[in-house]
C-alpha cells in the first residue's frame, strides 16, 4: 500500500459512497461540506482524494471505479506533486521526526482566504481536513466559519475518525458519508491477494486490524512472520530470556499497540491449537491454554485489560503446559 492516499488510485474501498458522491455532482446538488466517518485506516482520506480529483477537472476513468481517475492525468500530477492551486489540505505538521498532536489554529486561519479566491485551474476550490479530530478547539472554531458562510465554489472534506467528538455545529453543516469497517472474509482476501500470506496468516491480521485494510496490510508486511518466530521460539524453548520478553511486554502497553497485542495472542493461540491436534500426552492442556488465550484475548479488549500483565500470565500459563506435556 502506498505511503499516502494522494498517490492512490485503484482502491475503491467503498463503491456506494463513491457512487453517492459522483450522483451528486453529476446531479448539481453538491453539498459544500462532508463529513467522512468511520473507523481509521477503512479509506476515508483515500475517497477525499479521488473525490477532490474529480472535482478539480481529472478526465473520469470507469475502469477505477466512480470516481476514478488516472495518474498520468496533469490534474493529478499536479496534486501528486501537492502543487494544485486550488486544494489545500489540513493535516498535523510534521517537525523534524514528529508529527504536531494537533492542527493548528493558524493552520485553519489559512482557509478563508483559500476560498475566498476564485478557482485559478478548476470548477471548484478543495480543502481536505486529515483529520477533522487533530483540530484544536480554536482550530475547529476557525473552521465552523467557513463551514456558516460556505464560499460559492468551494467544496469541504472532513475526515473523522470519531466524528461524535466534533462540534456539533460542525456535525449539523455537513453532509455525512459512512465509511464501515471491512468484514474479516474481505480483509483476508486483501492480505493474501497483496501481501501473498497463507490464509492463516492473513485471517490472523484481518483479525487483529479492527476493520481497517490499511492497518490489516501494516499487521501483514512483516508482523505475522516476527511474531510466528517469536510464539514458535516459546512454545518449542519457552520464554527463556526473560529480558526479551518484558521488552516485548512493556512494548504492548501503549495504546497504539494494541492491533499487534490482538495478533500476537491470535499466533499464540493458534500454536496452541497446533500442539493440541497433533495429540498425545499434553494434547488435553494444550487445548486448555488455546481456551485460555482466546478467553484471554476477549477480556483484554473488553475490560482493557493491562497487556503487559496479561502477556506475564499466559507466559506462565505456557510454561506449566510445556512441562507438563514433557512428563
Amino acid at each position: 500500500m502506498s505511503s499516502h492516499p494522494r498517490d492512490r488510485y485503484d482502491e475503491v474501498s467503498h463503491p456506494a459512497a463513491e457512487q453517492a458522491f459522483a450522483d451528486a455532482m453529476g446531479g448539481g446538488r453538491l453539498h459544500h461540506g462532508w463529513m467522512l466517518c468511520g473507523p481509521e485506516g477503512v479509506g476515508k482520506a483515500g475517497f477525499a482524494y479521488r473525490a477532490a480529483r474529480r472535482l478539480l477537472g481529472a478526465a473520469a476513468d470507469p475502469a477505477r471505479g466512480p470516481l476514478g481517475s488516472a495518474p498520468e492525468d496533469p490534474t493529478n500530477r499536479l496534486i501528486a506533486a501537492q502543487s494544485h492551486p486550488d486544494l489545500m489540505v489540513l493535516e498535523r505538521v510534521t517537525e523534524g521526526s514528529k508529527a504536531r498532536r494537533t492542527i493548528s489554529v493558524d493552520q485553519a486561519r489559512e482557509l478563508p482566504g483559500f476560498f475566498a479566491k476564485s478557482p485559478s485551474r478548476a470548477q471548484w476550490r478543495v480543502a481536505i481536513v486529515d483529520s477533522a479530530d487533530d483540530l484544536n478547539v480554536n482550530a475547529a472554531n476557525a473552521l465552523l466559519k467557513i463551514l456558516e458562510e460556505p464560499p460559492e465554489r468551494g467544496v469541504l472534506f472532513l475526515v473523522a475518525h470519531s466524528p461524535g467528538r466534533l462540534l456539533p455545529t460542525i456535525r449539523s453543516r455537513c453532509r455525512r458519508l459512512t465509511f464501515p469497517a471491512w468484514p474479516v472474509a474481505r480483509l483476508t482476501d486483501l492480505v493474501q491477494a497483496r501481501m501473498g500470506l497463507d490464509e492463516d496468516q492473513a485471517r490472523a491480521a484481518a483479525e487483529a486490524a479492527g476493520g481497517s485494510p490499511g492497518r490489516a496490510l501494516a499487521l501483514a508486511g512483516n508482523e505475522v512472520a516476527e511474531l510466528d518466530v517469536l510464539v514458535r521460539d516459546w512454545v518449542e524453548r519457552g520464554p527463556a530470556d526473560m529480558k526479551a520478553v518484558i521488552a516485548a511486554a512493556e512494548s504492548f502497553r501503549r495504546a497504539e499497540a494494541a492491533p499487534r497485542f490482538e495478533l500476537l495472542l491470535d499466533r499464540l493461540a493458534a500454536a496452541a491449537r497446533g500442539r493440541a491436534l497433533e495429540g498425545g500426552a499434553g494434547a488435553e492442556a494444550w487445548a486448555d491454554l488455546w481456551s485460555r488465550i482466546q478467553s484471554r484475548s476477549e477480556q483484554t479488549a473488553g475490560l482493557n485489560l493491562d497487556r503487559p500483565d496479561v502477556l506475564f500470565s499466559l507466559m506462565a500459563e505456557l510454561e506449566r503446559v510445556r512441562r507438563s506435556a514433557a512428563c
